[in-house]
């Protein structure tokens, strides 16, 4: 399947800031990571994400994000 790439704002909560959930997440999942942008603070992380892989692959990691608490938004 040809390979695609989309772009994402992640928010993370404070709850979830220091823990390592895009490590995690591509080792769940076939897919690269670029990290485009980061404002990270003890309250709240902001990040621009670029996925690339299958469309399905990418699909699954947003949800897995989501279902770790992250709030994904397309660019």
């Amino acid at each position: 399947m040809p390979k695609e790439s989309r772009r994402y704002w992640l928010t993370f909560s404070a709850k979830h800031v220091r823990q390592p959930l895009i490590w995690a997440m591509s080792q769940k999942h076939p897919v690269i990571f670029d990290i485009r942008s980061a404002n990270v603070g003890p309250e709240l992380g902001l990040m621009a994400i670029e996925l690339t892989g299958e469309s399905e692959v990418i699909a699954a990691s947003v949800k897995w994000l989501k279902r770790h608490g992250v709030q994904v938004d397309p660019i």
